[in-house]
Formats: C-alpha cells, structure tokens, sequence
C-alpha cells in the first residue's frame, strides 16, 4: 500500500485549486461531479490532492457545516481492497463500507471508521 491523496472538504473548489496549482506547481488532473459534490484532483507528483465541494445537501456540506473546511479523509491505495478491509477487520477496525462502492474516478473505494482509527477517516482505494 502507499498513500494515494488527501481529501479536503471546502466550499470553494475552484478557488483552492488556483492557489494550489500555483502554490505547489500542482495540475488539476481530473475533475467530475460525483455523488453530490464536485471532485477536482490536483498532482503532487507522489500522491494528489482530491478537493470536495458540494453541489447539494450530503455528506461534505454536513462536514463543512460541522467543522469548516479542511482535510476530510486520507486516502491509502491497495491493489486488494478486499483483502484489505479483510485486514482491518481481522484487527477490530470498524469499516463504513463493509463491501467497495465505487468512488471517484471510477475507482472502488471502501471507508474505515475514525473512532478505530485514531480520529482520522480513512479510505482504502483500489485503482480500476
């Protein structure tokens, strides 16, 4: 596994990848609207950063109104998701997702729950 991105909840996606892509000479790579929000991935060159901004009432407008903008979740890539919620199951993480949904970029994705991960949400994603 390795990291693959770090996902930040902000209501302005457009604003914060001009300033990243001048910041850290980081290209906007992909962009979708994808389950109620706007995905927008910027390269880093070792992993990317993956900007939400919702298009409606959903899981990152309920985030942004409870916390504000920032980071949301980190992303770790596996060439067995499967296996790896296996792993995590086998040592009492509570998963999200109990089974991969598909995610952005047509990627399936699985999420662990931050209260057994140190407080911080985290996303296996297996690139199809």
């Amino acid at each position: 596994m390795h990291f693959d991105h770090a996902g930040i909840a902000t209501d302005d996606a457009e604003g914060l990848t001009s300033l990243f892509c001048t910041l850290f000479d980081a290209p906007l790579v992909h962009e979708e609207s994808f389950d109620g929000m706007t995905v927008r991935f910027l390269d880093l060159g070792n992993g990317y950063f993956e900007l939400l901004e919702p298009e409606e009432d959903g899981t990152i407008a309920r985030y942004l109104d409870r916390n504000g903008p920032g980071i949301h979740h980190l992303a770790v890539a596996t060439e067995d998701i499967e296996g790896a919620l296996e792993t995590a199951h086998e040592n009492g993480i509570e998963p999200i997702d109990e089974e991969p949904r598909s995610g952005a970029w047509g990627h399936e994705v699985a999420f662990l729950h931050p209260k057994s991960t140190g407080g911080a949400l985290i996303e296996f994603v297996e690139h199809g």
